[in-house]
């Protein structure tokens, strides 16, 4: 049974937003999370800096205690959204890293090489400009601060610049900031854990096991999942490896199939579809068969799909504002203009963000294309590269994430987070300015 033809539409059309949506969806919630974001960061530095400040800090020490038996444990709000929230957003990451990796920007070798040499770039050069400003081992452990892209911002930006960006290149940066993220997830796991305990990574393999077994059993209820990935994070937390990492984890080992064979569903679809047009005709009594195509749609996507699906928003909305509202606010009576322009991990940096990074992503594009390891996207220029070089320059998230765990040191802190919103701010603008003199008119 079809539908009468003025309200049909093609197969194209019906296929489109179930090929497409998922990637439009990412881009739009990433880009409107990043006003989102840079208001709670707007928030946090206007409260710290206020005849209340006192109460912003003590706010993030809280002590929230939770007791189950003789088992007790006590953390600060302020662990609690680094360490426990913080794992759903890279939950969110590593779901889209998989995503990406089976069959989006990063599938196709050939068109995976550009993004993958231009982030390399964009690592290994804002970190040199930092070694090359800090001498001292205290210092120097911030290296990989500025070397981070936060994918909020960027599409942010990027989006202010409307028709004028071609799609191309919004995959481009799309996949750049992912690459960037899988670079600085290996970065946290190598350099900044005082290494691996053996009885917590045990612990870990343990709560992965569950999973596959799981996923064996054929159970596909989200919260099935809880335990096992709470037993995953328990592990890598024992495992002296930053918890949230264990995020990525759950996110990588999440299927990419669905479980239900195509045929299938197009035959479950097409059965719903004309019971739903028969009771259309015959009573109003059509819920049922909707609830049915909604089941069959979710059914449709893979586990990972429909998990990311389901978080981003929360991630973009939710936890990303709330970490940046946490991890923002910097007393700027504690790091004075002077102490700025004059502390080299300030400078190291404020100019990693917003030197190193264009120029390492722009260079090692130039010398990929050049040496014919790699070509441009259909509608990219060196031009639009330059534009996602300065992008690349906002760190904030990622970068705010690895400063509190390459520095002990308040002041030092300080000074990374004021260099860290200073640089992402400078790189917004940058790129905003770039972006309407090399891009034409239109797109």
């Amino acid at each position: 049974m079809s539908l009468p033809e003025p309200a049909s539409r093609s197969r194209a059309a019906v296929a489109r937003p179930a090929i497409l949506r998922p990637l439009e969806k990412f881009l739009h919630v990433e880009a409107a999370s990043g006003v989102v974001l840079l208001t709670a960061a707007v928030a946090a530095l206007i409260w710290a800096n206020s005849p209340w400040a006192d109460s912003y800090e003590a706010l993030w020490h809280a002590q929230f205690a939770l007791q189950l038996g003789g088992l007790s444990v006590s953390e600060s709000l302020h662990f609690i959204i680094n360490d426990v929230f913080m794992t759903v957003f890279f939950l969110v990451v590593g779901l889209e890293i998989r995503r990406e990796i089976h069959d989006g920007a990063l599938a196709n070798l050939r068109l995976a090489t550009l993004p993958i040499f231009a982030a390399a770039g964009g690592v290994v050069a804002p970190a040199l400009i930092y070694l090359g400003l800090n001498a001292t081992p205290e210092l120097r452990h911030g290296w990989a601060v500025p070397t981070a892209t936060d994918i909020a911002f960027a599409l942010g930006v990027l989006a202010l610049l409307g028709k004028r960006v071609p799609a191309s290149l919004r995959v481009l940066l799309l996949a750049l900031a992912i690459i960037d993220d899988i670079i600085a997830i290996l970065i946290i796991a190598l350099f900044y854990s005082s290494g691996v305990q053996l009885l917590g990574a045990g612990i870990a393999v343990a709560g992965a096991v569950l999973v596959f077994t799981w996923q064996v059993l054929g159970l596909r209820s989200a919260w099935s999942y809880v335990v096992p990935g709470a037993v995953v994070w328990f592990g890598v937390l024992q495992a002296q490896v930053h918890p949230a990492i264990a995020g990525v984890v759950l996110g990588l080992l999440t299927p990419v199939r669905t479980a239900a064979q195509r045929d299938t569903l197009i035959e479950m679809a097409r059965h719903s579809l004309d019971r739903l047009l028969g009771e259309a005709r015959e009573s109003a009594q059509i819920a049922a068969p909707v609830r049915r195509l909604d089941s069959i749609q979710r059914e449709s996507l893979a586990p990972a799909a429909r998990v990311q699906m389901a978080l981003h928003p929360w991630v973009a909305f939710g936890i990303m504002p709330l970490f940046a509202f946490a991890n923002s606010g910097v007393s700027l009576q504690s790091v004075s203009m002077g102490s700025m322009l004059s502390g080299s991990v300030s400078l190291g940096v404020l100019l990693g963000l917003t030197l190193g990074k264009p120029m390492g992503i722009l260079l090692a594009s130039f010398i990929a294309v050049r040496l014919r390891l790699s070509v441009l996207p259909p509608q990219a220029s060196m031009g639009g590269l330059l534009l996602v070089g300065c992008l690349g320059g906002i760190g904030f998230t990622m970068a705010i994430f690895i400063a509190n765990l390459a520095f002990a040191s308040p002041a030092l802190l300080a000074q990374a987070k004021l260099a860290i919103l200073m640089g992402s701010a400078t790189s917004g603008v940058v790129g905003l300015i770039v972006g309407w003199v090399v891009l034409p008119k239109g797109g």
